[in-house]
């Protein structure tokens, strides 16, 4: 793989620094520059990840011919706006999770991708990782018979640190919990049965007005029940189950940030022992995000293949999430404000 390839990162916030880490661990590429607003913490996160060009105009760092890759880490309500510019300057995109807030940015998003042609990918980074890789594995053999529910959460004590414009935690957390869920029932039962169900949800507002935690009760047309949670002003908590007919899958690590050691879910067929499944790796969730953009570019592909998400499946999630989001607002819970 040629060390050629040059990344470009919009934004200085945490998930930059993760990024950059990750691009640096995994060794065959390199960034060439960083955008920021903030003069200050842009030369700070230059000089730490040792970034050589640092940039306050995103436009003129967009369209720098040295650059092959835009890595968007801008809050969600953003991010359809610089994947359009990106594409429009005929660069590979990695844009991070949730694609947008509203269904009118994702397609505008996306149609900028295609009529571009360029390489365009959603920054659902644990899905890149061989822990999901053996989820996929281990589902196919059917081993837990048919599926019946599945019950995904995702709670993390992140609000102090969100854009209120991004609309809040099922943007934020609940997008992982909802994708994995898309993942399983498109797997087991098809794209166009995984695009059937019924929501309705709870939901109650932060300080800031948007929905910091919310249930819902996603119900599939095949008769699949699930259960998504999520909070993001309180404690860290994720799980992921799934039962079949014939027993279950549930993770006894965190399905949302998977490292290089220590991840494993157990299967167990129903009053029996549990085997667990460990699964070790080369590094992190972003490590082999890294990886795929890379061999994506490399082999000239647009996209990359499940367990990642293609375009289409973008869209699906973004669906998924505005309306579990219209189902929080419209809530009755929803119309109090609560402090934690």
């Amino acid at each position: 793989m040629s060390e050629s390839i040059k990344w470009a990162i919009l934004g200085t916030s945490f998930i930059s620094g993760v990024m950059a880490d990750a691009i640096k661990a995994q060794g065959q590429s390199t960034i060439y520059g960083v955008a920021g607003r903030n003069t200050t913490t842009l030369a700070e996160f230059a000089t730490q990840y040792q970034i050589p060009h640092k940039f306050t105009d995103f436009d003129a760092l967009i369209n720098n011919p040295e650059v092959d890759v835009i890595y968007i880490a801008l809050p969600n309500h953003l991010h359809h706006e610089y994947v359009v510019k990106a594409a429009n300057a005929g660069k590979a995109i990695l844009c991070e999770k949730s694609l947008s807030v509203d269904m009118t940015k994702t397609a505008k998003s996306l149609d900028a991708v295609k009529q571009s042609k360029v390489f365009f990918l959603e920054g659902l980074m644990y899905l890149a990782h061989p822990f999901m890789q053996q989820l996929s594995k281990t589902l196919a053999t059917g081993v837990i018979g048919e599926v019946k529910s599945i019950r995904g959460q995702y709670c993390a004590a992140i609000s102090q640190f969100v854009n209120p414009a991004s609309l809040g935690a099922l943007f934020n957390l609940g997008c992982y919990p909802a994708s994995l869920m898309q993942l399983v029932m498109q797997q087991k039962f098809g794209t166009e049965q995984s695009q059937q169900y019924h929501i309705e949800a709870t939901g109650r507002r932060g300080q800031d007005g948007n929905i910091c935690e919310s249930t819902a009760i996603v119900s599939y047309s095949n008769g699949v029940q699930c259960h998504l949670h999520t909070a993001e002003d309180y404690g860290l908590h994720a799980g992921f189950t799934i039962l079949g007919s014939l027993g279950s899958i549930e993770f006894t690590s965190n399905p949302w940030l998977p490292e290089s050691q220590d991840n494993h879910f157990t299967v167990r067929l129903y009053e029996q022992q549990a085997e667990l499944v460990n699964v070790e790796a080369k590094g992190n969730g972003f490590y082999y995000q890294v990886e795929a953009v890379l061999n994506a570019i490399e082999t000239k592909q647009y996209t990359v293949p499940r367990p990642l998400v293609q375009l289409s499946d973008s869209v699906d999630i973004m669906q998924m999430l505005t309306t579990w989001h219209k189902a929080a607002l419209e809530s009755r819970t929803a119309n109090h404000t609560t402090e934690r």
